[in-house]
C-alpha cells in the first residue's frame, strides 16, 4: 500500500513590539489574550514539530512564557524579519535541510492549513529554496494599489517577479484582466534553513530597495521561490485598530 510520508517542519513567529501603525500590536488584547497567543495557538495546529516565538522584547517574552510558548530571544538590530529567523535557526543549530515556516506575529486568523501547505510545497520540490502562496486577484482597485503585492509565475510555478505595480500589464489596455495571471502575494514563507542562511548573508539587492520587497533579494540572487496558488485569500493580518476589531469579531 501507499506509505504516508510525514512532513517535518518548524514554525517561527517573529514578534516585535514596536509597530509604527499600531503600538504594542502583538500584545494587544483579543478576547482576553494577547494577539500573539492566538497566532501561537494557530501555529500549534499546523502539525509543526516545533513552534517558536522570536522576539527582541522582554515584555513579549514574558507574555509568551505565561501562555507556555517557547521563546527565542534575538538581537534588536536585525534589519529584517528574515535575519531574525536566521538567528533562530543558528541558535537552535538546525541543519541546512530543515524546513522552516515564517508566520507573522500579527496574523491571528491565518488558517493552519495554509502554513502546512507552504511547508508541504517546499518539501515536495527539491529545486525550490523558498515556497510562498498567492491567490488570483479579481479586484481592479487592489490590482492598482501599491500596498497590494503582485506576483507573476513561470510555467513550472516558480515566481518570476514580485511588484507593487500592476503586473502583468495588459498592453492594449483591455479592461478584462485574465484572473489567472494577476496573483496577489500572501506574506507566508517556507524556507530551507540553508537557503535562509544564504539569504541573510546577501547584500540588499537594488530591486529590493526600489520596491521595498525583501523577496526580490532572493530572486535577484537566483534563489528559487515556489508559488502555491490558492483560490481565495486568507483573512487579513492586523495593521490598524479597525483590523483589530475585525479580527476580534472573527475569532469570537
Amino acid at each position: 500500500g501507499s506509505v504516508a510520508v510525514t512532513l517535518a517542519f518548524k514554525v517561527v513567529i517573529p514578534a516585535r513590539l514596536n509597530s509604527s501603525r499600531l503600538p504594542g500590536k502583538v500584545l494587544r488584547d483579543i478576547l482576553g489574550r494577547p494577539m500573539i497567543a492566538h497566532v501561537w495557538a494557530a501555529a500549534c495546529q499546523t502539525g509543526a514539530d516545533e513552534v517558536i516565538v522570536a522576539t527582541d522584547d522582554v515584555q513579549v517574552e514574558a507574555a509568551c512564557r505565561r501562555f507556555g510558548a517557547t521563546v527565542c530571544m534575538t538581537r534588536a538590530d536585525h534589519p529584517s524579519g528574515t535575519d531574525r529567523l536566521n538567528e533562530v535557526a543558528e541558535q537552535r543549530g538546525w541543519s541546512a535541510d530543515t524546513l522552516l515556516v515564517n508566520l507573522q506575529g500579527d496574523e491571528p486568523l491565518m488558517p493552519p492549513a495554509l502554513v502546512r501547505q507552504a511547508a508541504s510545497l517546499l518539501a515536495s520540490d527539491a529545486e525550490a529554496d523558498i515556497a510562498t502562496l498567492a491567490h488570483p486577484l479579481h479586484d481592479d482597485a487592489e490590482f492598482a494599489d501599491p500596498n497590494v503585492v503582485k506576483v507573476v509565475q513561470d510555467v513550472r510555478g516558480y515566481a518570476l517577479y514580485f511588484s507593487r505595480a500592476p503586473i502583468p500589464w495588459w498592453r492594449d489596455g483591455a479592461p478584462r484582466r485574465p484572473s489567472a495571471l494577476a496573483l496577489r502575494h500572501i506574506g507566508l514563507y517556507a524556507y530551507r534553513v540553508g537557503a535562509l542562511a544564504q539569504f541573510a548573508r546577501l547584500p540588499a539587492a537594488e530591486l529590493e530597495v526600489c520596491e521595498a520587497l525583501e523577496q526580490l533579494r532572493a530572486l535577484s540572487h537566483g534563489l528559487r521561490i515556489r508559488l502555491g496558488v490558492i483560490d481565495s485569500p486568507p483573512p487579513r493580518g492586523v495593521d490598524t485598530e479597525a483590523d483589530l476589531v475585525a479580527a476580534t469579531e472573527r475569532l469570537r
